[in-house]
């Protein structure tokens, strides 16, 4: 798939961290932030979008296993600390479940009955004025030029139930520094990440109307619309007129699963640490 980043984008804008932080907050980026730095060249744009204040999701398309990282850098320069839903099993490891809290990550158990605990979760650390992150694909994108695909409701239903504000970031780049499935980065040369902040989706006429799949469907939808333009915006090319569903296409890494089974509907990735291992992908 095309990777160029356009050079012509704005640099960087950086707002000073706003919110308190614990311990892992001060741990973390000491050790990540230079290793980004190292290996990546950030093109953050409209950054200043972001609120400095209150509860908010939001909403990214997902490329890499590296996201999480690219997208905590983006928020960590623009004073705010992310919230992702991580997958269980993380939490699991006593050192890392130990950290993971410390962050006030939420763990997700996938296709559990405890995933409602998630939501509950993630609707809760919004209303408590934090940053709440959604990949609403569910996975990395299936999509064979890397464009967004169908959405999952996670990111509308976070909304639709808190009333927060839903600010789409549209991402290209972090398929070049890690591709899908692979285990082993391009470390060199440095990878262009570009990151595009759009305003936030607008929802209001549905925040009040019954949380019929109508209405979920139609906020998840325009959510996923203002993603791929912002996608569109920065690769400087047009997405496909119908967006790639698992459900109908299938699954290239997983070629001989039913494609009615590819993906069931829910929050949305985990933080980009998908339920699955890697497939049978680049290596």
């Amino acid at each position: 798939m095309p990777s160029t980043v356009p050079s012509s984008l704005p640099a960087v804008k950086v707002r000073k961290l706003q919110e308190p932080r614990g311990w892992a907050w001060y741990v973390g980026p000491a050790i990540i932030k230079p290793l980004l730095l190292a290996t990546t060249k950030q093109r953050w744009v409209d950054g200043e979008k972001l609120p400095a204040v209150g509860g908010f999701v939001v909403a990214m398309n997902h490329l890499s296993h590296v996201d999480p990282l690219t997208a905590a850098h983006l928020l960590y320069d623009h004073g705010r600390l992310p919230r992702y839903l991580a997958k269980a099993g993380l939490f699991s490891n006593k050192v890392l479940g130990y950290f993971l809290r410390a962050a006030g990550q939420i763990p997700v158990e996938r296709a559990t009955s405890n995933a409602a605990g998630a939501y509950v979760a993630a609707v809760q650390a919004v209303r408590d004025g934090n940053c709440v992150v959604v990949y609403p694909e569910g996975t990395i994108t299936r999509d064979p030029d890397g464009w967004p695909m169908v959405g999952k409701s996670g990111a509308a239903r976070i909304a639709l139930e808190t009333g927060c504000p839903v600010y789409p970031v549209g991402q290209w780049g972090a398929q070049e520094l890690l591709p899908a499935y692979s285990k082993r980065p391009h470390l060199m040369p440095r990878t262009s990440i570009a990151m595009k902040v759009g305003d936030p989706v607008d929802l209001s006429d549905l925040v009040d109307q019954p949380r019929s799949m109508e209405v979920v469907n139609e906020a998840t939808e325009r959510i996923m619309a203002a993603i791929t333009g912002l996608v569109e915006d920065i690769r400087g090319a047009e997405a496909p007129a119908t967006r790639y569903d698992m459900r109908i296409s299938g699954d290239p890494y997983r070629p001989g699963a039913p494609r009615s089974s590819a993906e069931p509907d829910g929050l949305g990735d985990p933080g980009g640490t998908e339920g699955s291992e890697r497939r049978g992908g680049q290596s």
